[in-house]
């Protein structure tokens, strides 16, 4: 995957003056094209990026601090280079904005005309979630069993793989472990691991998260396969949008489930953190949320 932008520089000038010109996008059909599969399905879902380092100056000179939340449409055409974003928002503050309302439109209109899409932004102040706002953020746990501890009993060392490996789904199939479960119909399943991992494709540098999915399917379902599968993500270098894009193209194309949410909370990076969200039918969208690590 080969990226022209301001990611993999050794030394960054910071903007001190508004700069929308400092957002790169990158073209989704880079990480898809990868992915090799239905591209219009994985166009279903949001990626909501949360930024911990927003500030301006009021008319009166002082600083001004919030927390922001981007929703980006997973049909965009374009996500946003993650230091740029760092770049563009570092630049509005010396810049003297009259309200808050000012402030969250000039992000939505940069970002929508970066990324070609309709990006959401809303701005929270610190106290927001003390007074019990709705969209506030709040910290969340995720829903379901946590699949960690899957292979607590088996005896087989997990082997570092280079890339993910869908295949491990299948590995050991239904009766060799005891987290196997064999089903007559179609059920739900959701669960969620800690564990998931990757590297940037830029930089090399981890990328720690942790997945969440809701399946509804009629095939066996193995709690230790799908652990051993998300493990085998370690080593793999792609952007938090496409590993949660491979595993939903993964999971869809095994477990040819009628319902399937797959999202990720990954851990904050120069102040933003990234939680794309894949689902089957739009309807299946939950709220956004962080989680403790974020």
């Amino acid at each position: 995957m080969s990226i022209h932008g301001i990611l993999g520089e050794q030394t960054t000038d910071y903007p001190t003056e508004y700069s929308p010109e400092t957002l790169y996008p990158i073209a989704r059909s880079m990480g898809r094209d990868a992915i090799g599969w239905q591209d219009d399905k994985l166009t279903v879902g949001v990626d909501w990026w949360q930024a911990f380092e927003i500030s301006w100056l009021n008319p009166q000179g002082i600083s001004q601090v919030a927390i922001a939340r981007f929703s980006i449409p997973a049909s965009s055409p374009f996500i946003v280079e993650s230091k740029s974003l760092k770049l563009y928002l570092n630049s509005i503050n010396f810049t003297e904005f009259a309200s808050w309302n000012v402030v969250q439109a000039l992000i939505a209109k940069d970002l929508s005309a970066c990324l070609q899409a309709d990006v959401q932004v809303a701005l929270f102040g610190l106290n927001d979630d003390i007074n019990g706002h709705e969209t506030a953020l709040l910290i969340a746990q995720p829903e379901g069993v946590c699949i960690d501890e899957a292979l607590a009993d088996s005896t087989d060392k997990v082997a570092l793989t280079e890339h993910p490996d869908a295949s491990l789904l299948s590995e050991n199939e239904v009766g060799a472990s005891d987290e196997s479960v064999a089903n007559d119909g179609t059920q739900p399943y959701t669960f969620y691991s800690n564990l998931l991992r990757s590297n940037c494709p830029v930089t090399n540098q981890p990328d720690w998260g942790t997945l969440a999915v809701s399946i509804t399917t009629d095939k066996p379902f193995d709690n230790a396969n799908m652990l051993r599968y998300i493990l085998s993500f370690r080593q793999h270098n792609g952007f938090h949008e496409q590993c949660v894009e491979q595993i939903f193209a993964d999971l869809s194309q095994y477990y040819q489930p009628s319902e399937l949410i797959v999202r990720a909370w990954y851990t904050r990076r120069g102040g933003i953190d990234i939680n794309p969200c894949r689902v089957s039918d739009i309807s299946l969208l939950p709220k956004p949320s962080r989680l403790i690590r974020q």
